[in-house]
């Protein structure tokens, strides 16, 4: 990490409310946990007494059996976030520049500045589209897929076939599949190129963001310098028990896939009778409020108890919410406070 990007960088802004008295729209995180967590946190605190095992053997085995990869490739890390700043210190040197989609997550371009380096900003949608001339100058290209705050997920083949060209210009291609979990899609992991770095955060199809688990998945150079970079213990033990536990809850994961998909129909079908809503295969919508003041469409949700994202902080978007998708009723207050009934139910009033 660069001193002087250091004293120059900022934070930058995200969902999540710390109110309690407010259903939280703002942060993507399933609204359910798998059964049984409570039961191997509290049995990890115990263990907590001694350090944890550095090589993490039953973290990384299911790891790899849920992304499809072997587990040598695995690379613990304290969340998604942890795995990207990791690959990106690995990567990048000061003066190198990096390809960001925009809009999209903020910590890519925030995390490139920490290096040193440039972010160069490209519509995520025309970002597989880069050829040589672009990509060559370029250290490292990020993909999110799902796009946040979009939801739009990339086709595995036109993202194998950027992986190649990128491998041809010497970029290192970082795929953030964050939210990839809440789809049927499979994980970039399984196309094992050493210049393709994959970063999976266990937390939000879990259900359990404060956890913070995740991991990245490298091959070759790439795998060894990031296992050596990696912090030792880089995992605390109630994390990497209770992380193992859930990437093994096969029917938690499909009943998670299957009722995002069916809530998030139902969300995108009542909110269109008022607001743009961008087709996704996330667990959020994007919705354009047109004419209607954002600041003033978040305040009347909070009047009404309910914390929405204001998208306005995405670079390129000026008149846009962000809003998650959670259960049933939890969908139908979201709906009532934005002024908008169940299309079942009639349509907007």
């Amino acid at each position: 990490m660069d001193p002087d990007a250091i004293q120059r960088g900022e934070r930058v802004p995200h969902g999540g409310e710390t109110d309690r008295d407010l259903l939280d729209f703002s942060a993507n995180t399933n609204p359910r946990t798998p059964d049984g967590v409570a039961d191997v946190y509290t049995a990890a605190l115990e263990d907590s007494r001694r350090y944890p095992d550095d090589d993490y053997p039953e973290f990384r085995a299911a790891a790899a059996e849920f992304v499809g990869c072997a587990p040598e490739r695995v690379i613990p890390s304290p969340g998604g976030l942890a795995a990207i700043r990791l690959a990106m210190e690995s990567v990048l040197e000061p003066g190198d520049e990096a390809l960001v989609p925009y809009p999209s997550f903020g910590e890519y371009a925030r995390e490139i500045r920490l290096q040193g380096a440039t972010p160069r900003f490209v519509r995520y949608d025309d970002l597989l589209d880069l050829g040589p001339t672009t990509l060559e100058p370029c250290a490292l290209a990020v993909v999110c897929t799902p796009n946040n705050p979009t939801g739009d997920a990339v086709d595995p083949d036109a993202l194998a076939s950027f992986a190649a060209r990128c491998a041809a210009a010497d970029t290192t291609l970082l795929v953030d599949e964050a939210f990839l979990g809440f789809t049927d899609r499979p994980s970039m992991a399984r196309l094992d190129r050493e210049n393709v770095v994959v970063a999976r955060s266990l937390t939000k199809l879990f259900g359990l963001p404060g956890l913070r688990a995740g991991f990245a998945v490298a091959s070759g150079d790439r795998r060894d310098a990031l296992e050596t970079a990696r912090r030792s213990w880089s995992l605390g033990t109630p994390a990497a028990r209770v992380g193992t536990h859930c990437l093994r809850q096969d029917d938690f994961v499909r009943d998670t896939r299957e009722r995002v998909a069916d809530e998030r129909d139902r969300l995108r079908e009542a909110l269109e009778t008022r607001f743009d809503v961008h087709p996704s295969e996330a667990p959020y919508l994007l919705c354009d409020v047109g004419d209607r003041d954002v600041a003033t469409v978040i305040a009347d949700a909070r009047a009404a108890g309910v914390a929405v994202r204001d998208a306005t902080t995405f670079r390129g978007l000026d008149s846009h919410v962000r809003v998650a998708v959670k259960d049933r009723a939890a969908n139908d207050q979201l709906l009532s406070a934005l002024g908008v009934r169940d299309a079942d139910e009639g349509g907007d009033d």
